[in-house]
């Protein structure tokens, strides 16, 4: 076998099998054509509502006006697609579909963006967690269900859905049920200096109109401590809602948890003002509302009975209880506060702290 160099004399000899021009190199798969970043821009894309969430699966309704191509009002399965795989989709959302829109049996349409929220409630685990859950998207309005009894009611709990429903720019109303078991004014009393709309309700006297009345064209969600009687109530305003309904423990006093996912449902009002219906969203029932996303600012906001004394107090005021010079102090000192003012003050200094 022949060696020799390009400086031989004879260059029609071949270098051997290992030359350089022999050799057949294996190309870089390193060095293809990238795939493009570039995505299609779903133009036919359909808007519609997420109404409940199952392990993946995601219940959306379109509205006739939503598609023009097939003007029917239908509900569909949908899967998230993989660029969105983390980010969270919540009941009470406006995505866009596309794929099988068709709401036909055993169909799957693709959800590929989210609309813009208008508002997003939240929550953490407990106070010392960072990470918020969100819970429900675009609601305007919290429906705060409380009973007067069995369970009894628990002040700090609403104080938590109170700041929650201002952080989140949503309107609080409560409703307390049960009132024919105990008498509500005085826990009532807490929070008479937020103004927030208050329906009283006892079994058998709902106050189903008034309710009905305040959800029409508006999308609100309902929250509350297990047992308190929140699928009851849902169940009064949506008759086809069936949604499951338990008892309180007589042991432990507390109620079994009957909503697992969060799940929305129309309110149709008849004859209400507003002439149009309304969604309820109903979420599992919750022993403790964890804010550990929302800053202080957040919580001196669902304190707005206090905002006068606030804005009173030195800059840089903690208006924690040993903060010097504190306008709460010294208006639980000169009597400006009562005891219902003075216990939400004792209330706002748990939260911050």
């Amino acid at each position: 076998m022949s060696w020799l160099t390009p400086d031989d004399e004879d260059e029609d000899v071949p270098y051997g099998e290992y030359a350089d021009h022999t050799v057949r190199a294996r190309p870089n798969p390193k060095s293809n054509r990238p795939r493009t970043k570039r995505r299609p821009e779903h133009a036919d894309a359909v808007i519609g509502m997420v109404t409940g969430v199952d392990r993946g699966r995601y219940s959306v309704l379109v509205t006739a006006d939503a598609d023009p191509a097939d003007p029917r009002e239908r509900s569909l399965t949908a899967a998230r697609a993989r660029e969105l795989r983390r980010t969270s989709i919540v009941t009470g959302d406006r995505v866009q579909l596309v794929g099988d829109t068709s709401g036909a049996e055993g169909s799957l349409a693709r959800i590929i963006g989210l609309e813009e929220r208008r508002t997003l409630l939240r929550r953490s685990a407990d106070d010392s967690d960072r990470v918020e859950r969100v819970m429900v998207a675009n609601a305007d309005q919290m429906l705060i269900v409380v009973a007067a009894a069995n369970p009894e009611p628990r002040v700090r709990l609403v104080d938590r859905y109170l700041v929650a429903a201002y952080d989140a720019g949503i309107r609080p109303l409560i409703c307390i049920t049960k009132v024919d078991l105990a008498d509500p004014e005085a826990f009532l009393e807490h929070f008479a200096a937020l103004e927030v709309e208050v329906f009283r309700s006892a079994q058998g006297a709902e106050p189903l109109a008034a309710i009905r009345e305040t959800l029409a064209g508006q999308t609100t969600v309902f929250v509350g401590h297990s047992g308190v009687g929140k699928s009851t109530l849902i169940n009064a305003l949506v008759p086809d809602a069936d949604r499951a309904t338990g008892h309180v423990n007589e042991v432990t006093g507390r109620g079994r948890h009957t909503s697992s996912s969060s799940v929305a449902l129309r309110a149709e009002t008849p004859g209400c003002a507003g002439g149009s219906s309304g969604w309820v969203i109903d979420t599992p029932g919750v022993r403790s509302f964890g804010l550990g996303h929302v800053t202080s600012e957040g919580i001196l906001r669902g304190f707005t009975d206090l905002a006068v004394l606030i804005d009173a107090c030195p800059r840089g005021c903690s208006h924690e209880a040993d903060a010097p010079d504190c306008e709460l102090d010294a208006a639980i000192a000169d009597g400006r506060l009562d005891a219902a003012g003075t216990a939400r003050v004792e209330s706002l200094r748990r939260l911050l702290k």
